[in-house]
């Protein structure tokens, strides 16, 4: 919502502390002011292929976020809203491919409407690097898959402001997306022991089989006061 603290400074204030809750007419008014800017939303727009389309992507460490938009006479409009989170292998990807993953992604959930067009569309990104993706002449496995694929379609890549690419970078940093401390974290990030072991130069006709132990932090206090103890 443009200018929201603006339009409830004096709601807010009713909030402080040791200040007394007096309703006035200044918080009626701001009251029913924001009450009708949230019946009266944008909605989901249709979909048309003769204006100019805007594709918004983010990823970030557990999530990705997506937005389809339009821009017509009134301003920008979005058209559909997606979200989502990595498999386990692709959480130790690089950014650079992160965020081509979220722009492929993205690509293939709305085929259909971004083939349709008969002009240009924009993806806008955060991270500059990505520019030198489609010049470049040594890729992995993967990126050339993700080549071959974004050749379908006719788009360029701009990089906007951090502030105005919110809504993408809200649907990708969800907290319930990040994994919590324990048996949790390996179970969403099972490919970092595989890291680990490349790491330290184990080899794959060596290695059986591998124990780990999760404690909680009690545990583990309880554990090291015992082992002082001896």
């Amino acid at each position: 919502m443009k200018n929201y603290s603006k339009k409830i400074t004096a709601l807010t204030s009713l909030l402080k502390k040791y200040s007394c809750f007096i309703f006035n007419e200044d918080a009626l008014s701001q009251f029913k002011v924001l009450k009708e800017s949230f019946t009266n939303a944008p909605l989901l727009s249709h979909f048309n292929p003769s204006i100019p389309t805007i594709v918004d992507t983010d990823a970030y460490e557990y999530s990705l976020g997506a937005v389809l938009s339009q821009v017509n006479d009134s301003g920008k409009h979005p058209i559909a809203i997606d979200s989502g989170k990595p498999l386990p292998a692709e959480l130790n990807y690089e950014i650079n491919d992160k965020e081509l993953l979220g722009i492929v992604g993205a690509l293939k959930r709305w085929r259909a409407f971004l083939l349709s067009l008969s002009n240009l569309f924009g993806v806008l990104k955060g991270h500059p690097s990505l520019q030198y993706f489609m010049s470049s002449k040594v890729l992995t496995h993967c990126q050339a898959r993700w080549a071959e694929f974004l050749f379908e379609f006719h788009f360029t890549i701009t990089y906007p402001p951090g502030r105005l690419a919110t809504l993408p970078d809200a649907l990708s940093r969800q907290d319930h997306m990040y994994p919590e401390k324990g048996v949790d974290f390996i179970r969403k990030n099972p490919q970092t022991f595989c890291q680990i072991i490349k790491q330290d130069g184990i080899q794959g006709s060596r290695f059986f089989s591998i124990k780990v132990e999760i404690f909680s932090d009690l545990v583990y206090k309880i554990q090291k006061e015992v082992w002082q103890d001896k």
